[in-house]
Order: structure tokens, then C-alpha cells, then sequence
């Protein structure tokens, strides 16, 4: 399977399909079919082999068809300073930052993104996030998840003692829903 995002900024229609759809100017999300007037974001998982052109970001993922999936929308806000601790994920995801900055710490690598800037996320790498110290950040994601974690919580921390640290930022989940792949 494909994960793909694609952003639109003066609206977007879908007609159904694997799509998830984020309308940033009421800030709402959106499975299949939808119909935004502004600035919008679409992920779309699909079984093309090929490149996803026009899209920000698009990576082969590797799902099992006959396993139960769901697909979540959801937004991390950050105060200013605001970190997410060495963690992983239970599936792979692609992010996009609406506002601020974040840098982020990956395989060895590290990245700064901007407003407008997308990512992906393994899901099993570990990632280090860091928002900036002087604005809020907040990021918009589509997340692909086995199906026992429907409606849970998805961080791990690499090290256990952070689970006891202060977490500063918010997740809100927009959507979860179940996907069929046969």
C-alpha cells in the first residue's frame, strides 16, 4: 500500500475511497467522501506501486490485507518548549506542521519543519520532537494503526522512565475508522 498527502490550497472534493480529509480553516477532518472551499489536506492510501505525483510526501507502507486496520486523524499542540520524548508508534503516519516550528530527531538524522512542512514516521524508528521555545507548534497527522489500538493511546517511550515525566502536549483525535484492504 501507498500513503500519500497532498495539500490543496483553494479546496478540495473527494468521492470516497481510503481518503482522509483536513479542512484547516475549521479545523475539522473528514473520511471519504468530502467537500472543503479553502485550504485543504488529503491522505490518501491506495495499492499504486508508482510515485504519488503533486504530493507532499508518499511512502509504501507495508500492511497485512488480512489484519484488522483502522485509519486515525488527529493534531498534537505544543506550548512553546514542548517535547515528545524518545518514542514510537504502532503504525506508520504522515505529519504535517500547521504552525510553529519543530525539530525532528530520527535514525540518526534530524529535521527542522516550518508551517507547511510534512514527514513520515515508520511508527517502529524511535523520534525525538522538539517545538520551538518561543511559539506554539501544533501538527496534523494520518496515522495507520492495527485495530487493537482503536481509541488508545499510540506513544511508547523508548526510555520507561519518561513515562512519568511532564507531557505538555495536547492530542485530539478527529476520527478513527476501520479500514477494509480485501
Amino acid at each position: 500500500m501507498r500513503l500519500s498527502l497532498y495539500e490543496f490550497r483553494t479546496g478540495a472534493e473527494t468521492a470516497g475511497g481510503h481518503r482522509v480529509v483536513y479542512d484547516v480553516a475549521n479545523d475539522a477532518a473528514f473520511y471519504g467522501e468530502a467537500h472543503v472551499e479553502g485550504h485543504a489536506l488529503v491522505w490518501q492510501l491506495d495499492d499504486t506501486p508508482e510515485e504519488a505525483e503533486g504530493a507532499l510526501v508518499s511512502r509504501r507502507v507495508q500492511l497485512d490485507p488480512f489484519a484488522a486496520w483502522v485509519i486515525r486523524c488527529d493534531r498534537v499542540d505544543f506550548p512553546p518548549g514542548g517535547v515528545a520524548y524518545r518514542h514510537t508508534h504502532p503504525g506508520p503516519g504522515i505529519r504535517y506542521l500547521l504552525q510553529g516550528e519543530l525539530d525532528v530527531h530520527t535514525e540518526g538524522h534530524s529535521s527542522s519543519y516550518g508551517p507547511g512542512g510534512a514527514w513520515f514516521e515508520s511508527g517502529a524508528d524511535p523520534v525525538l520532537a522538539e517545538a520551538s521555545l518561543h511559539h506554539p507548534s501544533a501538527f496534523v497527522r494520518v496515522l495507520i494503526l492495527p485495530a487493537e489500538w482503536a481509541g488508545k493511546r499510540t506513544v511508547t517511550y523508548v526510555d520507561p522512565a519518561d513515562n512519568d515525566r511532564p507531557k505538555l502536549q495536547k492530542a485530539t483525535v478527529y476520527l478513527e475508522h476501520a479500514l477494509a484492504l480485501t
